[in-house]
């Protein structure tokens, strides 16, 4: 019964410290996300508004991810000033996209190649999304599917690079490695 008890505190512990810190890289990646060059059509090029989420996927996985991720998705939209279609963009702009972001956690031992993994799944719904809901934003005679694969993968090519380097240094520090060899078990 006494174990049974410490492990419960235990796990609430956890909880709290798992909590505070996704609460703290939404926060980061909230202010990041204030600073950067919006795109026409929706979309921004950010100061690594990314990595605070994606250092998250690397500490704690995939699954733990995704709520903050999710949450994010929620926050953006009220960030930023957009053309709206509905639920279904909501889903292919903004839910999948950043909850994409959470399958950085898969690749823990190769950070770059997590963000490449999650900002290409991030491509993907942001292509489909072009292609369905902005279509008229092509110039006359523009394919509709080489506009959005050019519109999207234009800003999202810098916001990998742009992310690829910061996870790149924080990799080399030894700070991915550290982040993801901490027991959160620990108290």
């Amino acid at each position: 019964m006494v174990i049974m008890t410490e492990e419960r505190r235990l796990a609430r512990r956890v909880s709290t410290k798992i909590m505070a810190e996704a609460i703290m890289a939404l926060a980061l990646t909230s202010v990041l996300n204030l600073f950067g060059f919006d795109m026409p059509q929706g979309g921004r090029v950010t100061p690594g508004s990314l990595v605070p989420l994606l250092w998250f996927a690397f500490r704690y996985g995939p699954r733990m991810a995704l709520l903050p991720c999710a949450t994010f998705s929620v926050i953006d939209v009220y960030e930023e000033p957009f053309l709206w279609y509905g639920p279904v963009q909501f889903l292919l702009d903004y839910l999948i996209p950043y909850c994409a972001l959470s399958l950085a956690g898969f690749f823990k031992r190769r950070p770059i190649l997590g963000v490449a993994v999650a900002i290409f799944v991030r491509f993907l719904s942001h292509f489909v999304s072009g292609v369905i809901f902005f279509a008229q934003f092509a110039p006359p005679g523009m394919n509709v599917y080489l506009y959005s694969a050019l519109y999207n993968g234009g800003y999202l090519s810098v916001q990998f690079v742009i992310s690829a380097v910061i996870v790149g240094v924080l990799s080399r520090r030894g700070l991915i490695q550290r982040a993801t060899t901490i027991n959160p078990r620990m108290p």
